[in-house]
């Protein structure tokens, strides 16, 4: 086997860290997964202990179809062999590996919290390399307990979508968002950037709404103004009051069509 591609993330993990994403995946990936001969899902570093990844298999049997297979993969052998108890073949499994996959060919690749710690201009080929075999990528960032997150899913190479997901009832305020954007975004949250002007939008979208009814009603009161106002919101209710947002990648034409946003391949 070649050698990993890739450096060894901080491992930081948490029960339920990444359900919100996980809800994601099998919405928006689900129709991919049912219609795969082998529905093959990759965790790129799970981190020091598998307990994500075991979620990830859990809730995508459960939602998608029962033998969709999760492989876990890390660059540390020692938390690949600290998750070996956990294993579950062939619905779950742990190997060595990074952003060359291991040479399998997933339908999906999860990778939360993993290009955070790398530099701006290497995002790109990172992201070429984990897509290079069709995959898509849902790759984003959160904080320790989930409540905050958000993530781009990347086909061929290219970002397509911005999801942007809270726990409405910890959401103080968009701006929140900031913090937690995925790194080939972080540095642009600036004047005159399209991610600025977006969070913008939606910050005053929020205060806008004010409402006494709850953050929930809060929260689809401003995602239904954002598209009033002529921003292009993907999904709708159902999806909005789950606390997501899901919008184009800034800075790109809202009408590039793909694999992520065509109706049959929904989840």
């Amino acid at each position: 086997m070649s050698r990993p591609v890739g450096a060894i993330t901080r491992g930081t993990t948490n029960p339920n860290r990444l359900r919100r994403v996980d809800n994601f995946i099998a919405y928006r990936c689900g129709g991919l997964l049912r219609e795969a001969t082998d529905p093959l899902v990759i965790d790129l570093g799970y981190g020091a202990t598998p307990v994500t990844a075991v979620e990830l298999r859990g809730r995508l049997a459960t939602a998608v179809r029962p033998d969709v297979a999760v492989v876990g993969l890390e660059i540390d052998p020692v938390r690949v062999e600290a998750a070996r108890p956990y294993a579950e073949p062939p619905g779950l499994d742990f190997r060595r590996g990074g952003f060359e996959l291991a040479g399998l060919r997933p339908v999906v690749v999860r990778a939360l919290n993993v290009l955070r710690q790398y530099a701006e201009d290497e995002v790109a080929a990172a992201w070429r390399q984990m897509t290079a075999t069709g995959a898509l990528l849902v790759e984003g960032t959160c904080d320790e307990l989930g409540r905050i997150a958000t993530w781009a899913v990347v086909e061929d190479g290219e970002p397509r979508t911005l999801t942007l997901s809270a726990r409405l009832s910890s959401l103080d305020h968009p701006a929140t968002f900031a913090e937690r954007l995925p790194k080939a975004l972080i540095h642009h949250n600036v004047e005159g950037e399209p991610i600025h002007d977006l969070l913008r939008a939606v910050g005053r979208a929020w205060e806008t709404e004010a409402t006494p009814f709850g953050p929930r009603q809060r929260w689809l009161a401003a995602c239904r103004r954002l598209r009033d106002e002529g921003h292009t919101v993907l999904d709708g209710p159902a999806r909005w009051g789950r606390g997501e947002l899901t919008v184009p990648w800034p800075g790109t034409r809202s009408g590039r069509s793909s694999a992520v946003d065509r109706p049959d391949l929904r989840g």
